[in-house]
Order: C-alpha cells, then sequence, then structure tokens
C-alpha cells in the first residue's frame, strides 16, 4: 500500500480497521474505529458518487425493486457488484470468504460473514441448518438480508400501514458443514447481489450490525438507576463513541433493551421486586437492616429500612430527630415516613425511611418499636411532629421518656385555620400569640399573658384554644428550653426532604423503582456532606474581628455552626450589662439586649468557668448565648469553656468513627466492566488521535492492535457462554432464590404480596394545611400571620384502629 495521497490511506485505514473492530470485543476497538473513521468519508463520498452517476438516489433504498423495471434492475446490480469488487480489492484476502476456510465454531462463522457484510455494505442473518442425531449442528447457511421473498399474510388488508419491502430474492450466501475434525468449512460462498450495497456510513443501520456491548449494558443500566432520560443517556453514549454511527445501536435498540428490562423486573411483581431489592442491599451492605409487617392475610403492610451509615449518623446526632408523614407515595396514597436530623454542618440527613400503610396507632407502635430496634436500642431525647393524634399516642406509648415537641408551623397553621376570624379582626393577636409561644422565661409569666390574651381577644372559653393550652407542654418554649432540640422548632427539615424526594421519584414509579431512586436522593445528601467536610477542612471562616474566643471558635466548630456562634458574639457587645449579686465563686449579672424592655439573668462560676443564662439557648441549641459570651468577655475569658463545647456540633465528631462498608465499595460486575471500558476507551482514543497523523506510526498501531486482538480473542474464548451471561444479569433469575418464606423466631410466614389500598384520586403532592388553603383563596387578604439487617420482626395488626385521646387536637 502506498500512502502519497490521502484517499488511499482512508480506504486502507478504513477497510482493516473495520472487520478487526467487528470481530474483536467491543469494547477494545470500538473507539478507535469511531474516533478515525472521519477520515475515510473522502472515500465513502467517492464510492456514493461512483455508483451513483444516473441520479438513482441513495444506495440504501435500492431494496424496492418495481416490477417491470428489469432493466434498471439488472442496472442497479452491475454497479453494486462494481461497487463490491471495489471494496473487496481494498480488503486483506484472509478477510474475504473462501471456500475451505474453517472455523471453530458456528458463531465464528457468523461473525467472519458479519464483519464482511459490514465492509461490503449489506446485512446477513441465519437460515436452514441441519444437525445430528447426537444434537450437533452439522451445516448451516448465512444468507443476505434481502434472500427469498415476502410471505403472503391473509392479514395484509386489514393493516393501516405497511412495512417497507426488504427481500428481493439475492442469492448471495455462505453455508459452513462440519468435518471429521468437529470444525466448521465453508462449503459453498456466493458473493454477487442482486440489488445495491449500502455504502459504510449507512452499514451501522442494518440489523446484524447492530449490537449492545456488555460495557454499554452497564452503562444504560446505570443511566436509568440514576434517573437520566432516555435521550439524554443515548445523546451521552453517542459523543462518547464519537457519533451514532460509532455507537454500535440505534435509539429503537436502547428503548427496546429497557423495554425488556422492565419486563423482567415485573416478572417478579412489586413483592418480589422489593424483597430481592432489600435483600441485595443487604449483601452489598452486611450491617443493612429492614423490617416488614405483615397482616392476617400475609400481605405487607409496612416496610422499614436503615442501611449502616444512616445507623453511625443515628449514633452521633440522633438526639433529635424530625419525624414526618405527609408526602405521599403514589395513587394508593401510602405514606412515606422519614425518620431525619441535623448534623454539625446544619444539613438535613436521613436515619431510616419506611413506606407505610396507614398512619394508626398500630402502625407507628410498630414503625416506632422497629425503629428502636435498628438503632441497637437507642432512642432520641427530643422527636418534633405535627399534630396527629395517633402519632402522639404511639410516642407516648413506645418513648414516655422522650421529649415529645409539636412543630411550632403547624401550630401557627392549625391557628389560622381556627381562629381566621380573630387574626384578620386583629392586628395584634398575631404578636401576642407569638409572644405566648417564645418570649418568656418564667412559667407565671406565661400563664398570665396567656390568660391576658384570652380576655383581650374575648376567647375564653374556646374550644381550641382549651384543648392546645392542655398539652402546652408540646409547644412552648417555656417548657422546652432545657430540653436539647438542636435549635429546631419546627419539622421544615421533613418538609423540606419531602420537597426533595419530587425530584427523584414520581408517584407513576412502581415500588421497586421508588427504592432505588431513593437511594440516589440518600447518595446525593450524603455527597453534599462530604462537600462540606471538604470545605471545613481545607479552608478556615472569615472573622468579624480578630479575638481569641472566636479564633477558638473558629478552630473547633464547623463553618455553619462558627457562623451562629459569632452572630452571637456580635450580639453580646450590643448588651448593656449590670453587675446584680456575687456569693463567694458566683457572680450574678443582668443582661439586656439592645432595644429589647426585658432582661437575661447569668450567673458565672469563676471556678469552672460554668455560665448559666435564664434564656436557655445553651441547653436548647447547644450554643452558648449573647448573654452568656457577654459575661465571660467582662471576666477575661479567652476561650470557650471545654463543658460548652457540643462535639456534635464541632469537625472532628466523626474523626474516630469505625469505616463503614458501604454499597460505593461493592464489587459488583457491571461496575467494574463500565471503569474498565472507560479506561479502555480513553487510551485507545488517545493513542487513535495520535497515530492518525503519521503513516508509519499508524501501521505500528495495526500491526501490535492485530497481535492483541488475538491475544484477547484467545482470552474471552476461555470464558463459557454461560459465564458471560452470569455478568450480563447478575440478578436472581429464579422465585425461589426470592427469600419470600421470612424466618422469624423458628416460624416461617409466607409473604403473598403487598397489602393494596384503594386508590385514591391526586398524585404525590403532600396535603394542603389550612393557612395554604385560605392563602390560595384569599390572595389579596394577608394577614400579619403570613407576613410573619434482615427481617427483625413482623406483627400482625388488628383491623379495628384505636381512637386517638380526647385531650390531642386536630
Amino acid at each position: 500500500y502506498t500512502f502519497d495521497k490521502n484517499t488511499l490511506h482512508a480506504v486502507h485505514f478504513y477497510a482493516t480497521l473495520q472487520p478487526l473492530h467487528l470481530l474483536c470485543t467491543a469494547k477494545l476497538s470500538h473507539f478507535i474505529f469511531s474516533t478515525l473513521r472521519n477520515s475515510a468519508l473522502h472515500m465513502d463520498m467517492n464510492m456514493e458518487n461512483n455508483c451513483m452517476e444516473d441520479g438513482e438516489g441513495e444506495t440504501s433504498t435500492g431494496l424496492n425493486i418495481s416490477e417491470g423495471e428489469s432493466n434498471k434492475k439488472s442496472s442497479q446490480a452491475m454497479k453494486g457488484n462494481e461497487k463490491i469488487d471495489l471494496v473487496r480489492s481494498s480488503i486483506r484476502k484472509q478477510l474475504i470468504p473462501v471456500i475451505g476456510m474453517e472455523f471453530e465454531t458456528e458463531d465464528l462463522a457468523f461473525k467472519f460473514y458479519n464483519a464482511y457484510a459490514y465492509n461490503i455494505g449489506f446485512s446477513i442473518r441465519r437460515s436452514s441448518c441441519h444437525k445430528f442425531k447426537s444434537g450437533q449442528l452439522r451445516d448451516r447457511l448465512f444468507v443476505c438480508f434481502a434472500e427469498g421473498k415476502r410471505e403472503i399474510d391473509k392479514r395484509v388488508s386489514n393493516v393501516k400501514y405497511h412495512r417497507a419491502e426488504t427481500r428481493c430474492g439475492c442469492l448471495a450466501r455462505m453455508k459452513i458443514s462440519c468435518h471429521l475434525n468437529d470444525k466448521y468449512r465453508v462449503i459453498e460462498f456466493v458473493s454477487e447481489h442482486n440489488h445495491v450495497t449500502t455504502s459504510p456510513s449507512k452499514t451501522h443501520l442494518f440489523r446484524s450490525h447492530r449490537k449492545i456491548t456488555l460495557a454499554q449494558i452497564a452503562e444504560v443500566d446505570m443511566a436509568d438507576s440514576s434517573g437520566i432520560a432516555p435521550k439524554a443517556a443515548l445523546e451521552f453514549l453517542s459523543r462518547q463513541a464519537g457519533g451514532r454511527e460509532s455507537l454500535g445501536f440505534i435509539p429503537d435498540d436502547y428503548k427496546n433493551y429497557l423495554h425488556s428490562k422492565r419486563t423482567r423486573e415485573m416478572k417478579l411483581g412489586d413483592t418480589g421486586g422489593v424483597l430481592e431489592y432489600l435483600q441485595q442491599m443487604q449483601l452489598t451492605d452486611p450491617n443493612f437492616f429492614y423490617a416488614i409487617q405483615v397482616d392476617e392475610d400475609d400481605l405487607i403492610t409496612n416496610i422499614f429500612w436503615a442501611d449502616a451509615r444512616m445507623m453511625v449518623d443515628y449514633d452521633y446526632f440522633g438526639d433529635v430527630v424530625c419525624f414526618d408523614t405527609t408526602y405521599r407515595k403514589n395513587k394508593e396514597g401510602r405514606p412515606f415516613a422519614m425518620f431525619v436530623g441535623v448534623n454539625h454542618h446544619k444539613q438535613t440527613i436521613i436515619f431510616g425511611a419506611a413506606l407505610l400503610y396507614d398512619e394508626t396507632i398500630q402502625t407507628f407502635t410498630w414503625l416506632f418499636d422497629t425503629f428502636v430496634k435498628a438503632m441497637s436500642g437507642k432512642k432520641p431525647k427530643s422527636i418534633l411532629t405535627d399534630q396527629d393524634a395517633a402519632m402522639s399516642a404511639a410516642l407516648a406509648l413506645k418513648w414516655p421518656e422522650t421529649s415529645h415537641r409539636l412543630c411550632i408551623w403547624h401550630i401557627y397553621q392549625n391557628a389560622a385555620k381556627h381562629l381566621s376570624g380573630v387574626f384578620e379582626k386583629f392586628k395584634d393577636f398575631s404578636k401576642d400569640f407569638s409572644s405566648c409561644i417564645y418570649d418568656y422565661e418564667d412559667e407565671d409569666a406565661f400563664l398570665n399573658a396567656w390568660n391576658s390574651m384570652l380576655e383581650k381577644y374575648t376567647l375564653v372559653g374556646n374550644d381550641w384554644l382549651s384543648r392546645l393550652f392542655k398539652i402546652r407542654e408540646k409547644w412552648a418554649l417555656i417548657y422546652g428550653r432545657q430540653t436539647f432540640c438542636a435549635d429546631i422548632t419546627t419539622t421544615q427539615r421533613s418538609e423540606s426532604m419531602n420537597s426533595c424526594i419530587k425530584k427523584y421519584v414520581s408517584y407513576k414509579y412502581d415500588l421497586l423503582r421508588f427504592f432505588q431512586h431513593f437511594q440516589r436522593l440518600v447518595e446525593d445528601r450524603r455527597y453534599e456532606e462530604l462537600k462540606a467536610e471538604f470545605k471545613a477542612s481545607q479552608s478556615s471562616p472569615t472573622l468579624s474581628f480578630p479575638v481569641e474566643i472566636l479564633k477558638h471558635a473558629a478552630n473547633v466548630y464547623t463553618p455553619k455552626v462558627f457562623k451562629v456562634f459569632q452572630d452571637e458574639l456580635c450580639k453580646a457587645y450590643d448588651c448593656v450589662l449590670h453587675f446584680n449579686d456575687e456569693m463567694g465563686t458566683i457572680s450574678k449579672y443582668e443582661v439586656i439586649p439592645y432595644g429589647k424592655n426585658w432582661q437575661h439573668t447569668v450567673t458565672f462560676d469563676s471556678t469552672n468557668n460554668v455560665t448559666l443564662c435564664s434564656c436557655k439557648k445553651f441547653e436548647f441549641a447547644g450554643i452558648l448565648c449573647a448573654h452568656a459570651l457577654k459575661v465571660l468577655s467582662t471576666r477575661n475569658v479567652k476561650s470557650i469553656p471545654a463543658q460548652y463545647i457540643l462535639k456534635r456540633w464541632t469537625k472532628n465528631v466523626k474523626a474516630m468513627s469505625a469505616k463503614i462498608n458501604s454499597s460505593s465499595s461493592t464489587n459488583d460486575p457491571k461496575v467494574e466492566i463500565v471503569r474498565r471500558y472507560r479506561e479502555l476507551c480513553r487510551l485507545h482514543t488517545q493513542l487513535a488521535t495520535r497515530a492518525a497523523g503519521c503513516g508509519k506510526a499508524y501501521e505500528i498501531v495495526i500491526r501490535r492492535l492485530n497481535q492483541t486482538f488475538d491475544e484477547v480473542d484467545a482470552c474471552l474464548k476461555e470464558k463459557s457462554s454461560q459465564e458471560m451471561c452470569e455478568v450480563i444479569s447478575p440478578v436472581i433469575n429464579s422465585r425461589s432464590e426470592l427469600n419470600e418464606c421470612i424466618n422469624v423466631d423458628d416460624d416461617i410466614i409466607k409473604v403473598r404480596g403487598i397489602k393494596i389500598k384503594e386508590r385514591v384520586v391526586g398524585s404525590s403532592k403532600r396535603p394542603k394545611n389550612a393557612l395554604e388553603k385560605l392563602t390560595k383563596k384569599r390572595r389579596t387578604r394577608k394577614t400579619e400571620l403570613q407576613n410573619s439487617s434482615s427481617v427483625d420482626s413482623i406483627c400482625v395488626p388488628t383491623t379495628k384502629a384505636v381512637p386517638a385521646p380526647p385531650s390531642e387536637i386536630s
């Protein structure tokens, strides 16, 4: 071959590389071909022009031959065969079928003939065959895709749209026969076609030349599990391959694969799919915990799950938990419940999740009991919920020692519902109502303010306020300041997580897809924490003013917590300090915030720097208040006393945590295939790009690649087809392998399915509260308020719900 002209160079390169690409595994050679195929387009255009001198149109559309045009047909066939001769002259002889050529297997013969067909510009298919009595294949006939004629179907008259005719009786073929040495020998080969073959740029559209490789299957599965739309995923794969022509399959193949995948998953059903998913999670994470509850008919009603990372997070930050069930999974209206908290970066983290059947006392009792078992018996110090009566009753039954706080935001919503006329009539009511919730530090002052508010607005005897007052210990801060709540007064963190879920799942999803895509949310939240950890370790916050106590806070606290501390320190410099009394080492001060008409009492012990403030911010939020910092500054304390550095807010709270083998370290064969595939693509793309510009370098690459292909072929032959199938589909195919028989205390309970709720009209949007509905109807009338491990337990619930305590408000 000579390389004095770019065209000849391209013809030689294209003709030699393409058959090798088809003969060998796609993950080794696919990208070399796709990166440099553009250099062969010039040859492609010349060939098309030679075959279209008479203006016959696209060569690939020359398959529909009208009757009565025999001259035109023969002319096209002659030109097509001339084109075949031209292409064959550029292909190495050992890549052209000849009679007597031998192959180890029938599949290798098919691949060889298919590679030849790719270069010539046609497609092939398997036709007739004969077998020995032993079942071994005796002979096989491979024919052109245009061989034969379409059979007449009696239903043709009822078809509205007819498919284009593609068969024209082409006789091109290759036949192989098994000989004594158990090898298959070519005994017949016909190269002439009676139709026009297509050009190399369109050959990839033929069916026999389209195939989704193992690596591409892994990429497609990952894209699907990541929530990437098929169109976007296909565009990415096409660009990665160097164009759609080099991808190896078309969009229809992509959609068909996803459809087949969904069909396989549907065979398991919701029950089998969910149980398989939970068991696979437990295989990748031995500490993964899940539990289900079944009813008397052995139907699954409730499911709870938590992985090892959730348990570790709960161990560090589980002192305060927010619990909410306002998100509805699907049209059945199943509540989706999450236990969430706040980490040392002030980020919302997930401790566990549950898919419930209903919101009865029995359901919540099982759920709270299961959650504690998953968390090794540890109960939270505080839990914040909405004003659900069944939830409150279950908490009182199962977690009596846990401080149950009601969401202040929900209190306001219910106030707007029951006292809407009062809010509209009296502008000061919102301020007085808010003051009763937040401002008072003494119980007597709170009670006096409450009674004064009732008398001022003539609300004495109001039924809703009377029931609200009976549970005042759950919402008035005067009764909750001494309990640590991580500075949380509402369940807005749960509400915000519900909003995030909608970005990952749809109410149209089945249960299996819901579980899979919820895991994406969990992983994204953890990545946000990872970024916050990196920022905290690799940067230092900016100080408002260079004082020693602020420098100390910047060293120990995370950036988010440091900002809160710095804000309190800034407020401290605006406070007015009055000395009150001193008894030995204990001093008492009165601190008045700037612009306020009330004061806070702060006591200071000089022996151990113990500082106590009547506002109890440290007890409630874990950070010293401005009043205490004012006293410390006055007493010349230059660093935060050790007893006031809450470990949960520090940078190194997780420094001693054990390494958890999470799903990110799994030995998933699909993940490994993708990793190898991308590495090979990167290296060979670089190699092809550099070698394409030099003829000598190109020869070196081709020679070495031929050797590499032979070695790869020898390696792949050692793998049986069964092993390859296991790599492609590591899913459990047998229903018997799904552990649907769940062992609990040596008793076997057969899970028959998931209990179906009566379908309701609606979507996954959370239920609207009273204030939101009122605001939507009256947008022009704004009140002041609006501006301000294996299955651990199986319980069989009773069908009759226990009535809520009359003391709880709705």
